[in-house]
């Protein structure tokens, strides 16, 4: 992680040297610093810096569309195959026990095998609950450490084990399809931070490039929050390794290893969006910090694609609230290509909060209407980014639950 830590402090020094290059020089509309290109060395590295950050922004957008539009285009989940009877649910939790009955309550009642993993006892009706010994010793820490206990614990004679998290409420869910791996869609709901909610709905219009997961040879990553796994496919991977994302992790280990089926199910699970800022931010250093890192399990063109897609969210808020202002002020770039091709890409920005604002259906008008808000949405969605890069935390951090209804 090293020339990614590198290349944000530098794009962050330079940055900080336009800004009081521009305020020495006086720089302001139509008033573009005389001479600063020719006799500093600043401005030019700076300049080739907005246009590398640029580029890179671009290629990441570019993508996006390609994977949305164009490999995951007509991607239609697909049916189910195997009813709730052949499902064990498993809920891992550390001792939110209130959050919990709510997300067992919310089960269909097909669903009639159900075990709640924690780290303390609790009593939750409707499902079995488990605590993990803590003797219990394994190469995967945190809920990975859980998750593996419950691996080789919890008898299962069942074709599938379905992983909730503790604040997953299961919508609209009626069976498996026949695949190995069937990866739940999310809706995040709004528990504390508007903002921070914000962000999630953001983040729901990025993830549409998941419809074109099943097409490709590895995903690009997995939500753990809800995933079920075909239970000889898991005994096979186990998911006995350390890491911070273990459903990601998980999943790329079973591709490296095996050719399994990938699957992007209609069921949805409504967790909750983390309820600070500060939640948020170290929810997303966690994911970060962790993809990087698990990313050497994948083959070079995807190690080197994760690594840039991380790298590109961690300097998006630049384009929209960097580039454009430092171009409209005549401080940094002095054509009207860089202008054009910032503003498109900040477009992008409200493109991705729309599209994921019209997946919460009624509510969609309602969201809509925080569009304006797009470029700041953007910064929160990016921070935790950041600081995961910069600042990998030392050990697995569980984002708070509040249990708080929309």
């Amino acid at each position: 992680m090293n020339l990614e830590r590198i290349g944000l402090v530098g794009v962050g020094a330079l940055l900080l040297v336009g800004a009081v290059l521009a305020l020495a020089t006086g720089a302001g509309p139509g008033n573009a610093p005389s001479g600063a290109a020719s006799t500093t060395t600043y401005p030019p590295l700076l300049e080739w810096v907005l246009w590398g950050t640029l580029a890179l922004f671009a290629a990441v957008a570019g993508l996006w569309l390609v994977l949305t539009y164009v490999v995951g285009a007509g991607y239609e989940p697909p049916e189910p195959a195997y009813g709730p009877e052949e499902v064990q649910v498993r809920i891992l939790t550390v001792d939110a026990e209130s959050v919990v009955r709510d997300t067992v309550a919310a089960l269909p009642d097909a669903l009639d095998d159900v075990h709640v993993v924690a780290e303390g006892a609790m009593d939750v009706p409707g499902a079995a609950v488990h605590v993990v010994p803590d003797g219990f010793d394994c190469d995967a820490v945190r809920k990975g450490r859980a998750i593996e206990w419950a691996r080789r614990e919890l008898a299962c004679d069942r074709e599938f084990v379905l992983y909730l998290d503790e604040d997953s409420l299961l919508e609209d869910f009626d069976g498996m399809p026949d695949a190995d791996v069937v990866q739940f869609q999310e809706r995040p709901r709004r528990t504390g931070s508007a903002l921070s909610y914000l962000a999630d709905v953001y983040r729901m219009g990025v993830q549409l490039e998941q419809r074109a997961f099943a097409r490709l040879s590895v995903p690009l990553f997995a939500w753990g929050g809800g995933i079920a796994v075909r239970t000889e496919l898991e005994d096979a991977v186990t998911w006995d390794r350390e890491t911070l994302v273990e459903d990601t992790a998980f999943v790329w280990a079973a591709f490296d290893e095996y050719d399994p089926e990938f699957a992007l199910a209609d069921a949805v699970a409504r967790n909750e969006a983390p309820p600070s800022l500060y939640e948020i931010a170290q929810q997303r250093r966690r994911w970060a910090a962790g993809n990087l890192e698990a990313a050497s399990m994948l083959p070079a063109r995807y190690r080197i694609l994760t690594r840039l897609r991380n790298y590109a969210w961690a300097l998006s808020p630049v384009v929209t609230l960097v580039a454009v202002p430092l171009s409209l002020l005549g401080v940094v770039v002095y054509g009207g290509l860089f202008v054009l091709l910032s503003a498109v890409l900040a477009a992008f920005t409200f493109l991705w909060y729309l599209r994921g604002a019209l997946a919460y259906g009624r509510d969609a008008a309602k969201l809509a209407l925080a569009t304006p808000l797009a470029p700041l949405v953007t910064v929160v969605h990016s921070m935790g980014t950041v600081a995961g890069i910069l600042a990998p935390p030392d050990g697995f951090r569980v984002t708070t639950k509040v249990g708080a209804e929309e």
